[in-house]
């Protein structure tokens, strides 16, 4: 293979013969004329690709696209059915977290082990162990039995082996996606100081900006086939009007504005709804929340123009985030305010209670209170997240506040779509005039 290539397919396939029934398996291999019981499915089909050294590229699709198949087959987890696979240099690969990790043995211990199975020795293990253990920061968790492990303990560890062992080549399949959104940038930021030293990265992930910002091209994989083989934007584009064809109710910034006026949401009704148990909410805001136990959020939802409970919009749709607060204790009088930030924890927006004039005075013991931010999600397409606060006033012009409830992790969204390309992530709004001297 030629030394600018690391990776080449030519007409690979991977085939798994379906049974209906596990009896059918033995009756078709003792069948005396060979007659089949079994159906083939192509988790790949025809696929030719040559990846060249230094490239760096994202792979894209629906779930049972091809994409992971295509990751194992070139890490020799899988071996193909048809077509020839030649891959030059040595890979580290992230596909499934913990997978060749002995669970009794220590991080450390599994951390050498890795190494000499990637071809290390143990001087040149020695000699990156700091590294990788101050990367991982999972404190002394790292000589604990890796079978005590969180999946985000598993996703540190495994990637700071990868990333530090020097490979040619790095495979990413959204393993940081169970990360913190520190470690995730922490990663990103690793992974950009691999690309700038030559290392051929093939990274698998949802994120499209993620997709946009590392890779320089894209391949979208539509049941087993490749659709599609250009720029990283390009292909991002492809996967959305997929996205989009899967979603026809959605409607666009156009359509929804010639659309008549929304009828006023059910929680106008029956306001009481909001306060009810919301497990996904309970769920999330245990997440590294602070309390005092004066004032507590029951809820924190993310609304569209009909009142729905959302986790994805498109851009510049009209949301509502609404806040139900229950108050424990009276208080002279509270705020609350929200950030919006980025999945690597880059704070966007923020607006509060102060800054809208909405400072609820003299709340009694018992009282429960609605309060609903409206606006124009004019970001850029990816996910991102709201943090919520709710506070009593100490001294509002030196902004002292006392701290009642904060939540990190309210609420989850993604902006799936826009239309302009974006250079940063928000839109800020200009009066905007021409002037001809």
């Amino acid at each position: 293979m030629d030394n600018g290539i690391a990776i080449e397919l030519v007409g690979v396939s991977k085939v798994y013969r379906l049974y209906d029934r596990p009896s059918d398996r033995l009756r078709e291999s003792l069948h005396p004329f060979h007659k089949r019981y079994s159906r083939d499915f192509y988790a790949l089909r025809d696929v030719t690709l040559t990846i060249r050294k230094g490239e760096t590229v994202g792979f894209i699709g629906r779930n049972g696209a091809g994409k992971s198949t295509l990751l194992k087959l070139i890490t020799g987890v899988l071996t193909p059915t048809t077509g020839t696979l030649n891959v030059s240099g040595r890979i580290a690969s992230l596909l499934e977290l913990g997978a060749g990790f002995n669970p009794e043995m220590t991080g450390i211990e599994n951390i050498y082990m890795n190494g000499t199975i990637m071809g290390l020795s143990r001087q040149e293990m020695d000699e990156r162990l700091d590294d990788i253990v101050a990367f991982a920061d999972i404190g002394e968790f790292i000589r604990q039995p890796v079978k005590m492990y969180s999946s985000g303990m598993f996703a540190r560890v495994a990637f700071a082996v990868n990333a530090f062992v020097e490979p040619d080549i790095l495979i990413v399949d959204e393993a940081l996606s169970v990360g913190d959104a520190f470690f995730q940038a922490k990663c990103i930021d690793k992974m950009k100081h691999l690309l700038e030293s030559g290392v051929t990265v093939l990274f698998v992930s949802h994120d499209w900006a993620a997709v946009k910002n590392l890779c320089q091209r894209g391949v979208v994989l539509e049941k087993g086939r490749v659709k599609l083989d250009g720029t990283a934007s390009e292909a991002v584009e492809e996967y959305r009007r997929m996205q989009l064809d899967d979603r026809q109710g959605n409607l666009l910034p156009e359509a929804a504005a010639n659309q008549p006026a929304a009828p006023p949401p059910a929680a106008d009704i029956s306001p009481n709804r909001w306060f009810d148990d919301n497990a996904e909410f309970r769920q999330t805001a245990t997440y590294q929340r602070i309390q005092n136990g004066k004032l507590e959020f029951c809820n924190v939802v993310l609304l569209d123009e009909a009142g729905t409970p959302v986790h994805e919009a498109v851009y510049g749709q009209t949301l509502t985030l609404r806040m139900a607060i229950a108050v424990h204790e009276a208080v002279p009088a509270f705020g609350a305010g929200y950030h919006i930030r980025n999945e690597a924890g880059m704070e966007l927006i923020y607006s509060d209670s102060k800054i809208e004039n909405a400072i609820v005075d003299q709340p009694q013991a018992g009282s429960r209170y609605l309060l609903d931010w409206k606006f124009r999600a004019e970001l850029r397409e990816g996910k991102y997240n709201i943090a919520a606060v709710v506070s009593v006033p100490v001294d509002l012009a030196a902004r002292r506040v006392e701290c009642c409830d904060f939540v990190p992790l309210a609420v989850q969204f993604s902006i799936l779509f826009n239309e302009d390309e974006m250079g940063g992530y928000v839109h800020w709004h200009n009066d905007v005039t021409v002037q001809e001297v």
